[in-house]
């Protein structure tokens, strides 16, 4: 159990570090790294490298937003096994469909709270 939790955070810690290095070391904003991590995923997931990550760092490599991509394209793969064409555009959907209404519950809430200002 305890290397369970070792293999999580350095997994789910070298996400962050690529991320990290992408902000310091490139022109790419936050938006456009977002967009790369969670298209890495997609792309990792189906050509067959992300599931053995997942496997092995659990939270660590689907909590990250490389996790995101890897839930949609399992969800479009496994739809399109099951229904086909049609299945493969709405399972990533459905697949990552919990995830999103909790990120958005969670915002909501967090806006409720704290009160937003802007940075300075």
């Amino acid at each position: 159990m305890v290397t369970d939790f070792i293999w999580a955070f350095i997994i789910g810690g070298l996400i962050c570090v690529v991320g990290q290095l992408l902000l310091s070391y490139t022109r790419l904003t936050s938006a456009r790294i977002l967009v790369v991590f969670v298209t890495a995923g997609v792309i990792l997931t189906a050509i067959g490298v992300y599931e053995p990550l997942v496997d092995l760092a659990g939270a660590g490599a689907t909590v990250p937003l490389m996790g995101f991509g890897y839930a949609l394209a399992k969800g479009a793969i496994e739809g399109a096994m099951e229904n086909g064409i049609f299945g493969a555009v709405t399972g990533g959907i459905i697949a990552t469909a919990a995830g999103v209404a909790a990120a958005i519950v969670f915002g909501y809430l967090n806006a409720l709270i704290f009160k937003p200002r802007t940075k300075k």
